[in-house]
Formats: structure tokens, C-alpha cells, sequence
């Protein structure tokens, strides 16, 4: 499934494609949406596996997911985009600029970690990726446990309210086999070189934007970790977790068009 927002008028700039994380849905990205395409066509997705896609019993590695993603940009004529990527959706972002001359012209890391040295899940979501057990835990959770099961994607204490409808819909609409699958595919991605590499070897100007509270990863440290790509820029966002653009959307918003649009960002922006 996917969103593509106007492109005449006054959106002269770079057209912008948002992926979501993982386990989410292009529906994190509503808040966002409408602060960015007052100037910019706006692309969001459902990743194979996620929200309104199809879930096959297919390739769900990062590779995988990036020459999909590269087939759809191209039926959009999407070109010379800003590709954001939301955690998992970075790696998406990442796959795609190294496979795909010509589609991404910048990469925004949304709270993504280089590679599975800087954190993780918590213990509960761990157990739901053991065999046997984890499907066994699929078939039963209610949704005051898949409400519960989110909260580290977001800064502690940060209220759900009517956000908790999304993650309990986002969740129910994957199946077993696309939950694990990709899962295994950006940890693999992430083993095999990291993020910072690819990028480096991408040679795309690169934002990172963190939670200033995440709480999957130490927020700092994993920031720092992409210093190794040249010319990047490192933003911190106070008062929010892993999901920024839910919990902080208007600076987020702010961040992505400043870099799309080199207008220069400030410690303020």
C-alpha cells in the first residue's frame, strides 16, 4: 500500500519518501505528512510484510525489500528523492541507495543503530522471535499487551492515547512469518556491514535524527557511530523516544525539510 501526495503547485522541491519501522505501518508518518507536502510531493509505503501490503512467502531481507521499493519508486517516477527511514526503514533506505543510482539524492536516519552492538529489544519481544515459543505468543496476545508490548518505541512516559489503536492495527496486520522474517533480514543486513559503511560507500549526504530518549539504543552513542560518514549531520531531538516523527512531528518535520532543501540546520531547528 502506498501514499503519494500531489506534485504540482507549489511542491517545487525534492520529492520526499518516508518508510516506516518496524512492525509499524505508513500510518506512523500521519503527523508528518501534511507539514512536508506544502512543499514536496511526499511517497510513503508499506514495506513487504507491514500495513496494507501483500504478506508472501517471500524474500524479506533488506535486499529484498530495496529492489521492491526501487520497482515501486520507478512506476511513481519517483527520482533524485530524500529517502527518510524510520529504524528498520533505514536499512530499506540504505539497500535502496546502494542498489539504485539516480533514485536517492539524500538519506535521513530516523533512530536507526549501525549495526546490533548498540542495543535491542526488550527481553519480552526477544522471546517472540524463539521458535515455538514465539508463534505460540502470536496467536494470543491481546491487545492490552501489544499496547504494552510498543512502549520502548517511545520516550518513557510518553501516552499512547489514540496512537494505541495504530500499534494494536499495525501489529495484527503482519503475519507470523513477516514479523520474524524481517526481523532476521536487517540483522543480517546490519552483521554483514553496517549501516555507516554502506553509506559511506553510498557517498549520499546523510542526516541522523535521534530521540534524545530512545529507548532501544543509547541515543548518543548511536548517534555518534555515523560521525565515520563524511559531511553528516547529527541531530538530537529532546523529549522523545524512538519515534520521533509520532511524538515530536513538527521539529521532525522541520529537520527533514531544512536538509532537503539545504537551508542549513541549527542547534534550534
Amino acid at each position: 500500500m502506498a501514499s503519494d501526495g500531489p506534485s504540482g503547485g507549489s511542491r517545487a522541491g525534492a520529492p520526499i519518501v518516508l518508510l516506516h519501522c518496524f512492525a509499524c505501518s505508513l500510518h506512523w508518518w500521519d503527523r508528518v505528512v501534511p507539514l512536508l507536502e506544502r512543499r514536496h510531493r511526499v511517497v510513503r509505503l508499506d514495506l513487504l510484510g507491514f500495513g496494507g501490503s501483500e504478506k508472501l512467502k517471500a524474500d524479506y531481507s533488506m535486499q529484498g525489500q530495496g529492489r521492491i521499493l526501487a520497482r515501486a519508486l520507478g512506476r511513481l517516477r519517483v527520482t533524485d528523492a530524500v529517502v527518510v527511514g524510520h529504524s528498520m526503514g533505514f536499512d530499506v533506505a540504505t539497500a535502496l541507495a546502494t542498489q539504485s543510482d539516480g533514485l536517492v539524492d539524500r538519506l535521513v536516519n530516523i533512530d536507526e543503530e549501525p549495526n546490533p552492538e548498540y542495543g535491542g529489544l526488550p527481553l519480552l519481544a526477544s522471546l517472540s522471535f524463539t521458535p515455538v515459543i514465539g508463534q505460540a505468543m502470536w496467536r494470543v496476545t491481546p491487545d492490552f499487551a501489544i499496547r504494552g508490548g510498543y512502549d520502548s518505541a517511545f520516550a518513557p512516559g510518553y501516552e499512547l492515547r489514540e496512537f494505541g489503536d495504530q500499534v494494536v492495527t499495525d501489529f495484527r496486520a503482519m503475519t507470523y512469518r513477516s514479523y520474524d522474517r524481517s526481523n532476521a533480514g536487517f540483522e543480517d543486513y546490519e552483521d554483514a556491514e553496517p549501516l555507516n559503511a554502506r553509506v559511506r560507500a553510498a557517498a549520499v549526504p546523510l542526516l541522523v535524527m535521534f530521540g534524545a530518549e530512545d529507548q532501544l539504543y543509547d541515543d548518543r552513542a548511536t548517534a555518534d557511530a555515523y560521525r565515520s560518514v563524511p559531511g553528516v549531520e547529527i541531530r538530537m531531538i529532546p523529549g522523545a523516544g524512538h519515534s520521533p516523527e509520532v511524538e515530536k512531528p513538527d521539529r521532525t518535520a522541520r529537520l527533514i525539510l531544512g536538509f532537503s532543501e539545504g537551508t542549513g540546520l541549527t542547534a534550534g531547528s
